[in-house]
């Protein structure tokens, strides 16, 4: 069985596809952008940016009775691999002493003007 997980306290999907699935104990988030639930801004800086994908990530582990400390695994897309020490600086600030796996992928311009694009497998 496959739940689907949805929540207005991140981003709803635009597309076909839902926020996050569950199916045998993990859960799979989509692709998070810098977007704010309510208004769908996009904040500028990549710091800034970062930390709302990483906010969006935990409103929707939250939605599926996850936590932070359960994320296994992290995709991480940015427009410019000059913006790793601010974003790796981020994600240590928020992940604390918890250390998921994680991928960092240089790609081209995301959607919304967004520096950053975060997915994720956590347990669920």
């Amino acid at each position: 069985m496959i739940d689907i997980i949805a929540t207005d306290q991140a981003p709803t999907p635009r597309g076909h596809y839902a926020q996050a699935t569950r199916a045998n104990g993990l859960l799979f988030v989509a692709g998070q952008l810098p977007i704010t639930a309510v208004d769908r801004r996009t904040p500028n800086g990549v710091a800034e940016q970062t930390r709302l994908v990483l906010r969006n990530l935990e409103a929707i582990l939250h939605a599926a009775g996850s936590a932070v400390d359960k994320v296994l695994s992290l995709q991480v897309f940015i427009t410019d691999p000059g913006h790793w020490s601010e974003v790796d600086a981020e994600f240590a600030a928020f992940f604390g002493d918890h250390r998921p796996a994680r991928t960092i992928v240089p790609v081209l311009p995301l959607a919304n003007g967004a520096l950053i694009e975060v997915n994720a497998v956590a347990l669920g």
